[in-house]
């Protein structure tokens, strides 16, 4: 199989037996095994699957069901020596020299077969792109690895791989670093890495599940784009099914290492035969089913829990020779808004829009300008003890459960440490709420002596919720509270959130960049953009008359789980969102927000 000019093919450990006709790729009964305490146990089981030439195949799955090590199988990168391939065979189709059995490569040859016939995208970018290393030196190494070009022509190839993924300037990007690069730009910058060899097999896990869905989009229709015009097979890995219902050709569906269903796109959403494929689709969020609880009005009468007015948020920062104060982040640029008791207020807006800097100034954690009214009491007018108070009124989840608990804490010790810090209740009256707090979110009193590594994400964001609602607040912050969660838990938390609402009649600031889910539990929505709220209205106003641009477009966005609703493309931009940095002196323009009737405000220039 020739990939012109400037290839060099790897040898293989001797020709496979062939495999299924227009095959490119072919699984048979692969078992993974995981050595542990308890002794080696499987994580993939007798696993059999095939991919065409051109196809997508999109294998979905909660965490834990198999996914990723099949991926890392595949690509000989498991973790050594806790886990092998115990048995089974990957053969990938060589016409010049056979068909080859990956699992019986070694790694020397191995890894010549790594980016130029199968590349990988993985799911963090920043993780994957070595931080000291610039762009232009990684992808000109990668490809200087598997041909023959010399550096001048490596470097030709990188800079027409970084076009090919729509990034503007692209000689320019070749000298900057990852870090100064956004999250949808460095994973363009990974499928560039994995394209630039043009590969026969490219296997994507969760390339966009830590992007904005602005972003998401136009990464899925860029890999549309890819596969079209170099005719390579596409392994996507995710457990999003808007994703699946958009790319796949078929699926396949797996639970606890194995596969449970398997078929083209289309069939796995109209007729799902397994119950878990039919759990799974009934537990997507999706946008046109949600139930709006509240009009506008009420939002704003008397008594509101939180009132926001010309909130502002800057951050200095220092450069040139004497470090002196040069430019400054406008994070947040001057928004107003309220949230009423027993109410959600949704706040939207992709990466750097300025939601998360939002609540913080909310809950105390940075400093601001403007008026932040808790409870009735202005929080710029207290001293540090009445602020203390007042913040037991507003608590926060936040979105990696496991980074919000300490390790080296008993899970129930740090639902009461809110209680100990503020000094409600005796040890033992603390130890009886605790338990309490357990069984109300879910948990069992007896995990309470347990630590935070020995729980599931569901189960650590439920500890969280517990110890959020400890204090009993009038106000809840979810800063992307549900976005690391399977959508099975992510639906059954969302679930516990309106329960509790309704019990302890609070009211939440739900921040997320999910369209889908805000629609399914948003009274009203705000949508930020550069640190102002250009929409805001009922949850039915911005999502069935949307006004401004950006709004339109993110709902736009969101992928629709289901094949029959599969968009034609998605328009991408040419540029990223502006920066909030600005010079000293060169304030933002304000927006101005119109009333369009009742209380559906929308920005004009």
């Amino acid at each position: 199989m020739s990939k012109g000019a400037g290839n060099t093919r790897t040898g293989a450990a001797g020709p496979a037996a062939s495999i299924t006709a227009g095959a490119v790729l072919e699984i048979s009964g692969l078992t993974v095994s995981v050595r542990g305490e308890d002794g080696e146990r499987p994580v993939v089981s007798d696993l059999s699957l095939t991919l065409a030439r051109g196809e997508t195949l999109c294998i979905a799955g909660e965490s834990g069901s198999g996914k990723s090590m099949t991926a890392l199988a595949i690509m000989q990168l498991l973790p050594q020596p806790a886990a092998r391939i115990s048995s089974g065979k990957i053969r990938l189709r060589d016409m010049d020299r056979g068909d080859i059995d990956l699992a019986g490569l070694d790694e020397r040859r191995m890894r010549r077969i790594r980016g130029d016939r199968i590349a990988m995208i993985f799911q963090e970018p920043m993780t994957s792109l070595n931080p000291v290393l610039s762009i232009g030196r990684q992808l000109v190494e990668s490809i200087e690895a598997h041909t023959d070009l010399s550096r001048a022509e490596a470097r030709r190839r990188a800079i027409e791989a970084l076009k090919a993924v729509r990034i503007s300037e692209a000689e320019s990007r070749l000298k900057q670093f990852p870090h100064e690069l956004s999250g949808g730009m460095r994973q363009r910058v990974m499928i560039a890495m994995a394209l630039a060899l043009k590969p026969d097999v490219l296997i994507a896990d969760e390339p966009t599940t830590a992007l904005d869905v602005t972003v998401q989009g136009e990464v899925l229709e860029l890999l549309r784009d890819l596969q079209r015009e170099h005719g390579t097979s596409i392994i996507l890995i995710t457990h999003d099914m808007g994703v699946v219902a958009e790319m796949a050709d078929r699926v396949v569906i797996m639970r606890h290492g194995r596969m449970v269903e398997e078929g083209k796109a289309a069939d796995i959403f109209a007729r799902p035969q397994a119950d878990y494929t039919r759990e799974l689709l009934a537990a997507v969020p999706r946008i046109g089913t949600g139930a709006g609880r509240r009009s506008s009005v009420e939002a704003e009468m008397p008594g509101s829990v939180a009132v926001v007015h010309d909130l502002h948020v800057h951050f200095d920062l220092r450069g040139g020779f004497f470090g002196q104060v040069n430019r400054r982040v406008h994070a947040v640029e001057g928004i107003s808004f309220s949230i009423a008791p027993h109410e959600t207020l949704a706040l939207v807006g992709e990466s750097g829009c300025g939601k998360s800097t939002t609540a913080k100034a909310l809950a105390g954690l940075v400093p601001y300008h403007g008026d932040i009214v808790i409870g009735g009491r202005n929080l710029a007018g207290l001293g540090r003890d009445q602020r203390k108070a007042v913040r037991r009124d507003v608590q926060m989840i936040f979105q990696d459960p496991y980074a919000s608990l300490d390790p080296r804490m008993r899970v129930g010790d740090l639902v009461a440490e809110p209680l100990l810090i503020h000094g409600i209740a005796s040890k033992e009256e603390r130890s009886q709420l605790v338990a309490a707090l357990f069984e109300r979110v879910g948990l069992s009193a007896d995990q309470m002596e347990l630590y935070p590594h020995e729980f599931s994400g569901g189960q650590r964001q439920r500890i969280c919720i517990a110890r959020a609602l400890a204090l009993r607040p009038k106000l809840i912050i979810a800063d992307e509270s549900v976005s690391a969660l399977d959508v099975s838990v992510q639906a059954r938390v969302l679930d516990l959130l309106k329960e509790l609402q309704r019990e302890f009649a609070i009211a939440y600031l739900f921040i997320s960049h999910d369209m889908a889910v805000v629609e399914n539990i948003s009274d009203r929505v705000a949508v930020m953009y550069l640190g102002q709220i250009v929409e805001m209205g009922t949850r039915d106003q911005v999502f069935s008359n949307p006004r401004h641009p950006y709004t339109k477009r993110l709902i736009e966005a969101v992928p629709v789980p289901d094949p029959a609703k599969r968009r034609p493309r998605f328009a991408r931009l040419d540029q990223e969102i502006p920066s909030p940095t600005r010079k000293i002196g060169e304030d933002p323009p304000k927006l101005a927000l119109k009333d369009l009737g009742n209380g559906h405000l929308v920005a004009v220039s």
